[in-house]
């Protein structure tokens, strides 16, 4: 699990009620159904509308990424590729068909090298499906993104509506304070929601998206690399730069458990 995602969550809403109570408020104020129904209501059912119902659906599996943390495989992955080139520059790039590898995309690379497809159409072709791949993350991430901005116009939506029943019943002032707090509770609601919940949640979907990009990056230029005929030594040496300096200096001997038998991107 991505701690990081779920502490920074907790932590947000924690430190807005710590804060409130600090200020002498009561927890039990915070309560407001109507409020409730009108923000998030108001809020799926526009993203809704925005999007369509399949988009919807898939939004738990949207969260559940963000909240864990894929293994990092390029260290693997550069490995793996190095000892295919190996292969290929002993025994021909036709050895490679036979060649098992568990990863999709590198798969794929190497049948088209494997095929003899030029190498300016199989950088076409794998930069096409990282593209493909990015717009589909993107429509993922920007649910999140509309919502969040959905959110706060919502909770101004349901303030003016308690004001506006506050306003009905200035035959009883007495009861306008509380009232005028319960209306305002919808902007709360609105408010925190889209900062500490939804457009945070964006912002890490974005991240998983560009981290995946950067991984399919490393396996192009491993598989041009190995339909070049580059020396597997100097190969390693050019996708090393694509890990951060402090896991250039061990080899992974294996790959973590799990991790190799993951799509690239979770998709």
């Amino acid at each position: 699990m991505d701690l990081a995602t779920i502490l920074g969550i907790v932590l947000g809403f924690a430190a807005l009620l710590v804060a409130f109570v600090m200020e002498g408020g009561h927890l039990t104020s915070l309560l407001g159904i109507t409020a409730f129904m009108i923000v998030f209501g108001g809020t799926f059912g526009a993203t809704l509308t925005s999007y369509g119902l399949n988009d919807m659906l898939g939004l738990p599996k949207l969260i559940m990424k963000a909240i864990k943390t894929p293994p990092d495989r390029r260290a693997v992955l550069v490995e793996e590729i190095v000892k295919l080139a190996e292969i290929a520059r002993r025994d021909g790039l036709l050895a490679l068909e036979n060649h098992p590898i568990e990863d999709p995309f590198l798969k794929k690379g190497i049948m088209l090298v494997v095929d003899g497809t030029d190498a300016e159409l199989t950088e076409q072709i794998l930069w096409a499906d990282v593209e493909a791949m990015e717009q589909r993350h993107a429509r993922g991430y920007s649910i999140f993104q509309t919502m969040g901005g959905f959110a706060p116009t919502m909770g101004i939506i349901g303030t003016v509506m308690g004001l506006v029943h506050v306003l009905s019943s200035l035959d009883d002032p007495s009861s306008l304070g509380p009232a005028i707090a319960v209306a305002f509770l919808a902007t709360l609601y609105g408010v925190a929601s889209a900062n500490v919940l939804w457009l945070p949640i964006h912002n890490k979907l974005k991240l998983r998206s560009k981290e995946e990009v950067a991984e399919r990056q490393l396996i192009i230029e491993g598989i041009l690399g190995i339909q070049a005929g580059e020396n597997p030594r100097m190969l390693r040496e050019k996708l090393l730069v694509h890990l951060p300096p402090q896991a250039r200096a061990s080899e992974p001997k294996a790959a973590p458990a799990g991790a190799r038998a993951m799509a690239p991107g979770g998709e």
